[in-house]
């Protein structure tokens, strides 16, 4: 019943999140921003958590996870609510830095709460049953971020994003009574972060998240800018970002047959080479359909990169140290969740489009070429 009840937080608060990824550019670019600005109010969203994740990961560990999943709900609740009642840049800022923030513990909290209550044989289940969760809000929230925009403006529909977010907040104000206890306590380690990163596991794939993370960024940022200046509607912008996440859905469903036939360490290779081959497509077309079809590729991808690190990330921890490694993991992600909207947005404005979609193409054959030779070694 837990993990059911976690899933449900977690979908609930991602519907917010995911359409304001969809909202927050797109307004930014409503009102008259650069690539490069739009870079700058995105990559807000990863400031905090990229310095707080780790040190937040060991306090979960610690302290248990009702605080973080209470603070996480409420904080995107707050940070949805700002432009709902001043739409406007500055707003924008704030927004963008409270709603990572909160995001991030939620995160924590839900990972390592999937994790923490199940047996080994079933943490590829649960994280399964958590992503499932994840991709179907991030199917409906863009989709309806970009139909509201259309009908009834930017502010209002920050306001009607920030409504999944009250029964959220009910079910972790609760949560003393679904949550269990922490039990293990984390064994004294010298080294601390550093002692973690000689797993060769573990450090393995925090550089494949990283680098998946890289694609799902620059999709996330990207799309509506390119979308929008291609003539493209926000309804049909969101319908594209849509097809995306319904290849997340599908592939989540299948993944975990897929993983009993080819393990977790070979599929998260194989999703980073179908991503570059998405990426190498996206500047050949300029329509919503052809868009919408890479975008579904892309997912396909993109897709196994969350659940796989996730089980891999928890599996590589040591006794008691889960939410200090996946703190860790969201760490690394979050140093590209803020390096790559600036480094890209820069790229867009100065060489264009296409070399934001070729670059992205380059990192991604790199990981997959590196973690080929990982396997072969072992």
């Amino acid at each position: 019943m837990t993990i059911y009840l976690i899933v449900l937080v977690a979908f609930l608060s991602h519907i917010g999140f995911a359409g304001s990824r969809l909202a927050v550019p797109l307004f930014a670019v409503d009102r008259g921003a650069t690539p490069f600005v739009v870079g700058t109010v995105v990559a807000l969203y990863a400031a905090f958590p990229a310095v707080l994740a780790l040190p937040a990961g060991r306090m979960t560990d610690r302290l248990g996870f009702r605080m973080p999943l209470l603070f996480g709900t409420g904080g995107v609740f707050i940070a949805l609510a700002l432009p709902f009642f001043s739409p406007s840049m500055t707003t924008l800022y704030f927004t963008a830095s409270l709603i990572g923030l909160a995001f991030m513990a939620l995160q924590l909290a839900t990972q390592t709460l999937a994790g923490a209550i199940a047996r080994p044989s079933d943490r590829a289940r649960n994280f399964s049953l958590l992503s499932l969760g994840f991709a179907l809000a991030n199917f409906i929230g863009p989709l309806l971020t970009g139909f509201l925009i259309d009908q009834i403006g930017y502010g209002r529909t920050f306001g009607a994003l920030a409504l999944p977010l009250i029964p959220a907040i009910i079910l972790a104000a609760f949560g003393s009574r679904w949550i269990p206890p922490v039990h293990s306590k984390p064994e004294p380690v010298a080294g601390g972060m550093f002692d973690l990163l000689r797993i060769t596991a573990l450090r393995n794939t925090l550089i494949a998240s990283g680098i998946v993370s890289t694609a799902w960024d620059v999709y996330q940022f990207f799309m509506p800018v390119y979308g929008r200046a291609q003539g493209l509607s926000a309804t049909a912008i969101g319908a594209v970002m849509s097809a995306f996440a319904i290849s997340i859905i599908l592939v989540r469903v299948m993944l975990p047959f897929a993983v009993r036939r080819s393990g977790e360490a070979q599929l998260l290779t194989y999703a980073m080479f179908v991503a570059c081959a998405a990426f190498c497509l996206f500047p050949l077309f300029e329509g919503a359909w052809p868009l919408a079809a890479v975008s579904f590729l892309l997912g396909i991808g993109c897709g196994c990169g969350q659940p796989l690190s996730m089980t891999l990330v928890f599996n590589a921890s040591p006794r008691g140290r889960a939410g200090e490694a996946t703190g860790m993991r969201i760490t690394v992600n979050q140093i590209t969740h803020m390096m790559i909207p600036l480094l890209f947005g820069a790229v867009g404005s100065i060489a264009g489009f296409g070399a934001v979609f070729l670059t992205n193409a380059g990192f991604l054959v790199a990981g997959g070429y590196m973690s080929l030779r990982n396997h072969g070694r072992s």
